[in-house]
């Protein structure tokens, strides 16, 4: 095979075919909408090729050095020909040999789905912070193996000739660009962490000051079109997956003084390359320091269950595991009847179900958001010195009012606040006295 199979792992506008080594699926757990390369066509076609074809082999276990079965190859190689494919895309990860021995088979280029999700999330990139978090992913899994997928990448030195200062023991050009590889990684590292660092500190000060809720899902799940149909925020929300790659956040007023601080984050994937995930960290990090974090899951994709695992399998990973979770059943508006939906709420009594585009079921969302931002409402009558007006006005903005008493120098409040609410109170070292207290849950 030669260099030009494989210059990059772009496959914008080429013409591709889909291929995948699966195991045997009994016939009755297919069900009528099964199509086990769906969410490869729709990564496919997210990073802008074009889907002429698939081959999928069914085995328990893939060939060594080609993945799939040698007759699958040339069955594959022949599909190529016939179809004037471009690139072959697997819905697996394959070793860098693999990749080289079906190259050479097929005369066309051949991307595992860790490559092809690289590249998805190198054309979504569009802040400084996504680009080096994309550019480090994509050094930390495609360049170390380099060696088993370009070919051009001979010995030099050692009296080639190719001028002063080649000569000696000479080296590979392998081992010359792991070393710049190395250099750049350190680079992007170091930069990193400084935006990192800075992120953080926001994100413990916004903690401090706001409730914050962050919004969760599988990719196209609907986060964005509910994050702007919450906060007005008109950021972008496509029907394609990965639309978001940077966390924007926003505040979502709830009504009755209360408000919270909503975070719209990366959408997760079966099988997210595990470099991605330690690149955007930072990022997923949102999800770890919110105080609730909101499921969205498209309840009308035949592979809801499935997405619903792979959200908890990432958040497991990121360590977000101790904040309240509720679930959104999210695009209802697209079932063709309520069985799918009856069997959800079944399953799953707490989840509210919405459709986000339409505006549907969102009003017992914020109900849900507001008690658990107050956590447990407290009926209190409380006496502040008049000089304490920092205190007042938080009294004034985040709990309900009911009547005002003053005399000389103090004001007497009786209100219902949230127990939350009044934790922050005190921790802002503001002077006030309980004069009754009679706790609501």
């Amino acid at each position: 095979m030669t260099d030009t199979h494989r210059t990059d792992s772009s496959v914008r506008t080429e013409r591709a075919i889909l291929a995948a080594l699966l195991p045997p699926v009994p016939y009755e757990q297919k069900g009528p909408g099964y199509d086990p390369l769906g969410e490869l066509r729709a990564l496919t076609e997210a990073a802008g090729a074009i889907v002429i074809d698939q081959l999928i082999q069914y085995r328990l276990h893939p060939v060594s050095g080609t993945f799939i079965g040698k007759g699958k190859v040339q069955e594959l190689a022949a599909l190529v020909a016939a179809q004037e494919a471009q690139v072959v895309i697997f819905d697996n990860d394959l070793s860098p040999s693999q990749i080289c021995n079906i190259e050479s088979e097929c005369k066309c280029k051949v991307l595992d789905r860790s490559e092809l999700i690289l590249d998805i999330f190198a054309g979504r990139a569009r802040t400084h912070e996504a680009k080096l978090q994309v550019e480090l992913a994509q050094l930390e899994y495609t360049y170390p193996r380099l060696a088993g997928m370009w070919t051009h990448l001979e010995r030099i030195g050692a009296g080639a000739g190719v001028g002063i200062g080649t000569r000696g023991p000479g080296e590979t050009q392998i081992e010359t660009d792991r070393r710049i590889v190395q250099s750049r990684k350190a680079d992007l590292r170091r930069e990193l962490d400084r935006i990192q660092t800075r992120k953080q500190r926001e994100v413990k000060q916004r903690n401090v000051d706001f409730y914050t809720v962050g919004l969760v899902g599988y990719t196209n799940a609907g986060k964005s079109t509910l994050f702007n149909t919450l906060t007005d925020a008109g950021v972008g929300a496509e029907d394609k997956l990965f639309a978001t790659l940077d966390t924007r956040t926003r505040r979502w007023e709830l009504g009755s003084g209360d408000t919270v601080m909503l975070s719209d984050t990366v959408g997760f994937v079966r099988d997210l390359p595990h470099h991605l995930v330690a690149s955007f960290r930072a990022t997923l990090e949102e999800s770890v320091h919110s105080d609730l974090l909101l499921i969205v899951l498209d309840v009308s994709d035949p592979e809801a269950a499935e997405h619903l695992r792979t959200v908890d399998t990432v958040l497991e990973e990121i360590g977000a595991t101790e904040q309240k979770r509720l679930l959104l059943l999210n695009k209802i508006d697209r079932l063709e009847d309520n069985a799918p939906l009856l069997l959800w709420q079944q399953e799953y009594p707490e989840a509210v179900a919405i459709s986000a585009a339409r505006g549907l079921g969102l009003d017992k969302v914020v109900d849900v958001v507001r008690s658990h931002q107050r956590g447990g409402l407290m009926h209190l009558k409380l006496r502040l010195p008049m000089r304490e007006g920092k205190a007042m006005h938080f009294l004034e903005n985040r709990a309900e009012v009911h009547q005002r008493d003053y005399d000389a120098d103090s004001v007497t409040m009786t209100l219902s606040i949230g127990q939350r609410q009044l934790d922050q109170l005190r921790a802002t070292g503001a002077k006030f006295e309980v004069l009754e207290d009679s706790p609501r849950a």
